[in-house]
Parts: structure tokens; C-alpha cells; sequence
């Protein structure tokens, strides 16, 4: 029976879906899981400039986002697992270079995906894989489109707004230019985000409308929920800390690469904290949920006075995001 399996990943909506169902399979075998994503460096430049320093850092940064929620997801189940980030101008030797150097006796790869991030061609890789037959391959099937609520897709959208806040972040302070007057009010506002958004539409919607529902359908996640929320009061003082850091940074009393080192510890907890999420809880939840549960937690999330109702947190986050839409490459 199979023991190692390699799972390619790119950053298409497929990705979240792949990981679910390769960690369960791992699990039921007793076997390890390695992720791995590909870079096609052949690939130019998204936005057509010449920091190529800036964009390899945003494109390491997302990469390291991507396979941290792989992993997290594999960890929450008990699944022992590694990851590793590869720039190859073949991706599918590469992959099956890596699934040789690391012993892997199984592929298991997504039917196809798209271009979510330039060069992160995955889905295309497929048929070649299958093609060298060096290793067995399983292909992962793939939900229809139109068959995720609703609901699902407000969580994973929210989950990308903040990730796209973290990267843009992480951008800013990594550039070689030291940080202008503009910028750090522009970190203040992010600031403010990271604090905001878990309280006016995350939490009270996962906490009081997913997981009371979820918990009452099945005990299987009662221990990952408890975690879950315990992680919510850490992430809170976090991003606390975060906001101080800032006015530290502002005053002289941090050095821009104090400031770099919290905002990479924080993304790197909420993306362990979203692959917990999005690997393990939402898959248990397509499992238990009816169409009536999801339609009546989706009712009580989007209707009038609830907090994901509430315009004055949706108008402050659409300016911070109109303020960012140039800062960093796509």
C-alpha cells in the first residue's frame, strides 16, 4: 500500500479541495504527505516592471502562504507532513524529480487549474505526469461548479481579503525604499483591518452561526472547533500587537525589519489558522450539513443588522483595498 504521497499544488480554487481529499486518503493508508509547489521562472513578470527582487519576494511569500495552510490542514488530521517551494522551467520534471529525490510511491494531483498566480501553471502539468508513467498518479476528482454554497465561498473570500492584506503588507516592507509618511498610514489602516475584520465578520459568523450549527450535527470536530476558537482570542492579541507595532515603527522605536519579522509571524499563524479551516472544517461540513443547515446559516450571516450586514465595516474595508490595488504585484 502506498505510504508517501507527493501532492503538487498551485493557487487555483481547486488547491483547497485537493488537499482535503489527499490528507484523507493519507490518512485512511497511515501514510506521509509532501507538498510541493512549482514556479515556471520562465514566466516574466506580471506587472511588466523591473523589481525582480520584489516580485521573487511576493512570489515566495504566497507560495509560503499556500503550502503553510497544506500543511496545517495534514497536521489537524494527525497526517505527518513536509512541504517544499521549487523553481523549474519544466514543473511536471520537476515534480517527478522531487517525488523520486523524497521516495514518494504515489502522485496525487488535481484534474486541472488555472493561472491564479503567474507561472503557478499546475493543472496544465497534469496530462505530462500521467503521461511519464516513472510513478503511480491519482487524479483527484473535481467538485461541479455550482455545487459549493454560498456561504462557503463568503468564507473563502474573506479568508483571500486578508491574505491579500497580509501579502501587500509584507510587500511594502520589503522593498528596498525606506517606508514615506503615506506608507505607514497605509500600515495603520491595514492595522485597523486585521483587527476589524475578525470582529465584524469573521468570528460572529463562524463562531455563532458555522460552528453551533456544525457542532450539533456531529462530534468529530468538537476538539478542532475548541482549537479553532482558542486560536481567535490568540489572533486577537496579535493583531493588537501588530497595531502598537506600527506606532513603534512611526515613532523610531522599531527598525522597518522588527516590523517585517510581526507581520510574518502573524500571516504565518492566520495561515496555519485558514488551512485548519478550509482543509478540515468546511470539508466535515459539506459532509454533515443539509442544504437547509447551510441556507439557514447563510440567512442568518447576510441578513439585515447581522455583522456581515454592516456597511460601515464593508465601506472602510473597500477604501483600504482601493488603496492598495497598486501597491504590489497580482
Amino acid at each position: 500500500m502506498y505510504r508517501h504521497l507527493l501532492v503538487p499544488l498551485d493557487d487555483s480554487d481547486l488547491t483547497i479541495e485537493t488537499v482535503s481529499k489527499a490528507v484523507n486518503l493519507a490518512r485512511a493508508l497511515g501514510a506521509r504527505v509532501s507538498f510541493v509547489h512549482v514556479h515556471d521562472h520562465r514566466s516574466a513578470q506580471p506587472d511588466g516592471s523591473d523589481d525582480e527582487t520584489g516580485y521573487a519576494d511576493t512570489y515566495r511569500d504566497r507560495a509560503r502562504a499556500l503550502l503553510t495552510k497544506a500543511e496545517a490542514a495534514a497536521r489537524a488530521l494527525g497526517v505527518p507532513c513536509d512541504s517544499v517551494i521549487l523553481d523549474g522551467a519544466l514543473p511536471y520534471q520537476a515534480i517527478l524529480d522531487t517525488a523520486r529525490k523524497l521516495g514518494c510511491d504515489l502522485i496525487f494531483m488535481a484534474p486541472h487549474g488555472h493561472r491564479a498566480v503567474r507561472g503557478a501553471a499546475l493543472g496544465s502539468q497534469t496530462a505530462s505526469v500521467l503521461m511519464s508513467g516513472e510513478l503511480p498518479v491519482l487524479v483527484s476528482s473535481a467538485q461541479p461548479a455550482g455545487q459549493v454554497h454560498p456561504m462557503i465561498e463568503i468564507i473563502r473570500d474573506e479568508h483571500r481579503a486578508l491574505s491579500a492584506v497580509l501579502h501587500a503588507w509584507i510587500y511594502l516592507l520589503n522593498r528596498d525604499a525606506a517606508c514615506s509618511a503615506e506608507d505607514v498610514d497605509l500600515m495603520r489602516a491595514m492595522a485597523r483591518y486585521v483587527i476589524e475584520l475578525p470582529l465584524a465578520l469573521q468570528h460572529p459568523k463562524e463562531h455563532g452561526y458555522l460552528y453551533v450549527v456544525l457542532r450539533g450535527r456531529t462530534a468529530v470536530v468538537h476538539a478542532e472547533l475548541d482549537e479553532l476558537e482558542r486560536q481567535h482570542e490568540r489572533e486577537r492579541a496579535m493583531a493588537e500587537a501588530l497595531a502598537e507595532g506600527v506606532e513603534r515603527f512611526s515613532q523610531g522605536q522599531w527598525v522597518q525589519g522588527q516590523l517585517r519579522d510581526a507581520v510574518e509571524n502573524y500571516a504565518q499563524f492566520m495561515w496555519e489558522h485558514v488551512g485548519r479551516v478550509e482543509g478540515v472544517i468546511l470539508p466535515i461540513a459539506q459532509r454533515y450539513l443539509s442544504e437547509a443547515d447551510w441556507n439557514e446559516i447563510f440567512t442568518a450571516a447576510t441578513r439585515q443588522g447581522s455583522p456581515r450586514a454592516n456597511g460601515e465595516a464593508k465601506a472602510a474595508f473597500q477604501q483600504l483595498f482601493s488603496r492598495m490595488a497598486h501597491l504590489a504585484p497580482p
